[in-house]
């Protein structure tokens, strides 16, 4: 399946030391991006190994083909 990500909040509250500009950075490269994954913890696992955090909240769209 297809995931159109809408939202998404990453867990940047371990590291004090990443700029805070490199959060956003992530953040918006991240929402709009279609992602394919098999369900919504794929989906999580995915986006995670992507881009190396951990994931508070996402919402997303499914994109029906």
């Amino acid at each position: 399946m297809q995931f159109q990500v809408t939202a998404i909040e990453f867990d940047f509250d371990s590291d004090d030391d990443f700029p805070e500009h490199q959060f956003s950075n992530i953040t918006d490269e991240t929402i709009g991006m279609i992602w394919e994954a098999v369900d919504e913890d794929d989906l999580i696992e995915e986006i995670t190994c992507a881009t190396g955090w951990c994931i508070k909240s996402i919402d997303y769209r499914i994109i029906l083909n």
